[in-house]
């Protein structure tokens, strides 16, 4: 075996087919205030090869089809004393069975090439007469995750019975990812349940693409998200569902923009914004059923089109009410947005402007570097990610775009206006995975948070927290040790940069993993808990804090 790059080992967070179904007892040492008191939950690939009864090996290709894990850490505050309870179980064990039969994955998948053997006239026949999909308990969904989430928290998919609730308030947890399919999961045993897909809250919708990360109104609980039917004509329909009343109405219906693999999306206080970046579906979205994967059937990367800026109204009823565009780029997370006082000259009292941050990419060759070769430590095609090879074009940047008079009131013909670049931040000093302190969705932030990958392993290699307004980074980092996407819990009675953030960060000397709690203003460990074991790589996580009976926040 190679050694890993730059002394920075992260193999063993790639394939982990370890589970703790009953719960363990972490080793605290530390702190962890006494207002971090809930549940955290992080979802995400475990491992990615299976050994078939024919003795060969079966490999994922692509990191986001590795096989979904969810895991629980119950957070526990009694007196002086925290302690953090642990469990975590697969949530495919039946497409991984059988995988372990046939040594073929089957149904359409992220990123896994297509059996070459395949013929010619299969693939044209396919594009006719799709393949059967694989039978729903074998789904791999494990993306993000929403906590009592409004129009489904009295859908029980293994019983179809109202559900009861837990003490820790959650009565029930769902994953979801970038098909319109979402997966209900026991909050405490974690065991997976049944699958759904969206028109189980709206007969319309009825498209099989949607973005993983839903947004959360934080005042109201509502929930806004849209939904993909691909074809000659493409068309998004954003939709909400309300909190108070579970009942799902559409918002707008967008058929003016081609269909895009488009992962988020923003909201303000008035607004839902979609941006249609780079990443459009090549022959109207039919290729995918061509590659059988959703990354090759995304189109080259065109310098000429433009990113579209959808705005909706969501609190009125007025539909789409501005309609913006700049030069193309690639995104996956979104991280804020908020309105202003337009500066606009030609606006007008009742017109604002919106202020949004993304994490981006100058175009999309970040989305093949995820291939399970390019990222470990060990494999010498991830060599060609890191130091002199290092080309730039996967290099993540934070920018922060206005989009200007808003009109209140939308015209007819819409107008297509610019929406303009204000600043982006160097490389090293940007993130993805971006977090903010939660209390500030939809309100001016200064403060974002994500993992940092400025070449010191083939992964990430820290976080970072980033100062928009001073334009300057403090790090926490530690060599060796690779940290997943941070979750800010925020101090209740603190200003915006008061908090902690928790991290499952992988020691890849040992090969154990712990749950880091840094602090959120200094960026330093303030403490942590040890696990004998290994944690996956996973992507997104969300917190709940105990007791509290509200439905979660999606962002």
């Amino acid at each position: 075996m190679s050694k890993p790059f730059n002394n920075w080992p992260n193999d063993p967070g790639f394939d982990v087919m370890h589970e703790e179904k009953e719960p363990i007892e972490l080793q605290v040492s530390g702190t962890i205030p006494s207002y971090v008191s809930g549940t955290l939950y992080r979802t995400g690939p475990g491992g990615y090869e299976v050994k078939t009864d024919a003795g060969k090996t079966f490999s994922v290709d692509h990191w986001f089809d590795g096989f979904s894990q969810n895991h629980r850490f119950h957070i526990i505050q009694s007196g002086s004393t925290t302690r953090v309870i642990y469990n975590s179980r697969r949530s495919v064990d039946p497409l991984i069975e059988s995988i372990r039969r046939t040594g073929k994955m089957h149904g359409i998948s992220f990123g896994q090439k297509r059996d070459p053997c395949v013929s010619f006239f299969r693939k044209v026949m396919s594009m006719f007469i799709p393949d059967a999909q694989p039978p729903q308990d074998q789904r791999n969904v494990g993306v993000t995750l929403s906590v009592n989430p409004p129009g489904l928290e009295n859908i029980d998919t293994s019983t179809r019975k109202k559900k009861g609730g837990h003490a820790s308030g959650i009565q029930s947890l769902w994953v979801k990812t970038d098909a319109a399919t979402l997966r209900e999961i026991e909050p405490e045993t974690l065991e997976p349940m049944g699958v759904c897909n969206q028109s189980i809250l709206h007969p319309e919708l009825t498209g099989n693409l949607s973005a993983a990360h839903a947004k959360s109104d934080p005042v109201t609980g509502d929930l806004y998200n849209y939904n993909l039917s691909l074809g000659h004509e493409s068309v998004y329909r954003v939709f909400r569902v309300s909190a108070a009343t579970g009942k799902t109405e559409i918002l707008a219906t967008i058929t003016d923009a081609p269909g895009a693999y488009l992962h988020s999306s923003l909201i303000t206080e008035n607004y839902f914004i979609l941006c249609v970046w780079s990443g459009h579906y090549a022959w109207h979205g039919a290729k995918i059923l061509w590659e059988h994967n959703v990354l090759d059937a995304i189109a080259p990367f065109d310098p000429s089109k433009k990113a579209l800026w959808y705005v909706i109204d969501r609190k009125y009823d007025r539909g789409l009410v501005a309609k913006y565009e700049c030069d193309p780029f690639f995104c996956f997370h979104t991280i804020n947005a908020w309105e202003e006082p337009s500066t606009s000259e030609a606006s007008h009292c009742a017109q604002v402007d919106i202020v949004a941050d993304l994490s981006i990419y100058k175009n999309l060759d970040v989305i093949k570097r995820f291939y399970y070769d390019k990222i470990k430590s060990t494999s010498p095609a991830s060599l060609d990610y890191v130091g002199e090879k290092r080309s730039g074009n996967c290099d993540v940047f934070l920018r922060r775009w206005r989009l200007p008079a808003v009109n209140y009131i939308a015209t007819s013909p819409l107008a297509v206006k610019e929406a303009v670049t204000e600043f982006t931040a160097e490389h090293d000093h940007s993130c993805d995975l971006p977090i903010i302190n939660p209390r500030l969705l939809t309100r001016p932030s200064r403060y974002i948070y994500g993992v940092c990958d400025r070449g010191l392993s083939t992964f990430f290699d820290g976080i970072v927290k980033y100062d928009m307004k001073t334009h300057t980074p403090t790090y926490w980092s530690v060599e060796g040790h690779s940290p997943g996407e941070p979750i800010f819990v925020p101090d209740p009675n603190g200003a915006e940069d008061d908090g902690v953030l928790l991290s499952v960060v992988l020691d890849g000397f040992s090969e154990k993993s712990y749950l880091l709690v840094l602090d959120a203003r200094s960026m330093k460990e303030v403490g942590r808990a040890s696990m004998d074991c290994v944690v996956g790589f996973g992507f997104h996580g969300t917190y709940h804090p105990q007791g509290l009976a509200a439905h979660g926040t999606d962002i």
